[in-house]
Parts: structure tokens; C-alpha cells; sequence
């Protein structure tokens, strides 16, 4: 079995990613949300779950938004 590395890698404090989640996704609440250190994997799990995407989409998708300075897409 191999274990990914969902470790999150964010360039923007998480409430200002949360924020910018919830707009793309409004579905989403802030208990799916909900960032605890060191549980990057059920977080992750949580939004694929609730998108019907993987989780290295989701993954992917959070760190861009992360990236691009308050600009979901």
C-alpha cells in the first residue's frame, strides 16, 4: 500500500482559503471544512466526498486557490 502525502501546502491562512472554498462550493460547511493539524487526509477525504472528485483533485484545487491570492476557480 502506498501512503500519500496529503499534507497541504498553503500560501494563504486557511480561513481566507475556507472563505474562498465556500463560495466556489456553498454546499460546504464549516464542520466539512474544519482544519485540524496533522488531519490534512480527513479533511481532504471530506470535500471529495462532498464534490464527488478525488482527493488528489481536492488537494490540488485547495493549494491553487491557496496560490492564486483570493481567486477560486
Amino acid at each position: 500500500m502506498i501512503k500519500m502525502d496529503n499534507q497541504l501546502k498553503l500560501e494563504a491562512p486557511w480561513t481566507e482559503v475556507k472563505e474562498l472554498i465556500k463560495e466556489v462550493i456553498p454546499e460546504l460547511t464549516d464542520k466539512d471544512l474544519e482544519y485540524e493539524e496533522g488531519k490534512e487526509n480527513e479533511l481532504l477525504q471530506r470535500i471529495a466526498d462532498k464534490t464527488n472528485r478525488s482527493v488528489e483533485h481536492v488537494k490540488a484545487w485547495v493549494e491553487s486557490i491557496s496560490s492564486n491570492s483570493g481567486k477560486a476557480s
